[in-house]
């Protein structure tokens, strides 16, 4: 996997997704999403840089992806 940012939250969704296959999104908090993403193999930015928004958006792009 390619290196990974903040920035990048269509693949980071895409790997969540594939780690947490059965996972219901309805029991994903942001705090998960958080955790799940800096030990996403090739994550390299700033842990301090996340912020509500930026996991909403991660969330957001994993609802469209598992709802298409």
């Amino acid at each position: 996997m390619d290196s990974i940012t903040w920035d990048d939250s269509y693949a980071i969704a895409r790997a969540l997704i594939h780690q947490h296959p059965d996972l219901l999104l309805e029991d994903v908090s942001l705090g998960m999403i958080y955790r799940w993403t800096i030990d996403l193999p090739g994550f390299c930015d700033d842990k301090a840089l996340a912020n509500d928004a930026i996991l909403a958006a991660i969330y957001q792009e994993w609802f469209e992806e598992v709802n298409r």
